[in-house]
């Protein structure tokens, strides 16, 4: 019973730290040389890759000008709306859901300064609760933070209309990604909060493509994302995932 609430305790606790690792950095979202820097760096390649997804894998009829005309896009764990703005921007009807109740209202009140139509609503990822069902559910850098990630995709998948596509990035487990992800990323180069990642919840690709075909997922696609530094630039790679890697799931109906 002890060590029952003893574990209870223990997740409390890492939520509430991610919370408040989150909120105290939530004024920081829009500012490109500030504490989210990285995150505007990759920006770029994140929107291509999912641009690119989203062609290949859904049903949804596409024009040249508006790539994303009519697709409803929803990104869990949004943030100040980083990748919300530029999916909007391309003709997606776009929701965005954070948790943390100061990241809505920045990213809010960028939206009407950028006059965009985003929804964003105040939502924990552990317990969804949505209205209507998206073609493409985004989980960009979040399943590193969540205690339960295999019960976040267990309850995805009732969002998603059939052939719906589900799109995720995150980090590997193993040296490399403990060097360069935390180590480096985090103490040398500052790229990122110290503390920001737990080395044990990061997940290994096999880990996500083993729940994803247990939860009626068919999993389409593995791309590693590098850093060049020669050229000082990020880029996609279909060779390496053992650092950054974005995965693309289909729901089969």
């Amino acid at each position: 019973m002890r060590q029952e609430v003893t574990m209870k305790d223990s997740k409390k606790n890492n939520k509430d730290k991610e919370f408040l690792n989150f909120d105290s950095l939530a004024d920081e979202w829009w500012d490109e040389n500030g504490k989210f820097s990285i995150l505007h760096k990759i920006n770029p390649i994140r929107i291509k890759y999912i641009v690119n997804q989203i062609s290949k894998y859904s049903k949804i009829k596409k024009t040249i000008k508006l790539p994303l005309k009519n697709l409803k896009i929803v990104d869990v764990g949004c943030g100040g709306g980083l990748v919300c703005e530029p999916l909007n921007k391309l003709g997606a009807q776009v929701l965005g859901i954070d948790f943390v109740k100061k990241n809505i209202k920045i990213a809010k009140k960028h939206a009407l300064k950028e006059n965009l139509k985003i929804k964003y609503i105040v939502n924990n990822i552990n317990n969804l609760k949505l209205k209507k069902k998206y073609d493409v559910i985004l989980l960009l850098e979040i399943i590193e933070h969540v205690e339960n990630w295999h019960k976040t995709i267990r309850s995805i998948n009732k969002f998603l209309n059939p052939n719906g596509i589900i799109i995720l990035s995150t980090i590997n487990r193993n040296f490399l990604s403990q060097f360069f992800a935390i180590f480096i990323a985090e103490k040398i180069l500052r790229w990122i909060p110290q503390g920001t990642h737990n080395y044990q919840k990061l997940v290994k690709p096999k880990e996500l493509t083993n729940i994803l075909k247990k939860n009626n997922f068919k999993v389409l696609d593995l791309t590693g994302m590098n850093y060049n530094p020669l050229t000082r630039e990020w880029e996609l790679s279909k060779n390496s995932t053992k650092i950054n890697y974005f995965c693309t799931a289909q729901k089969i109906n």
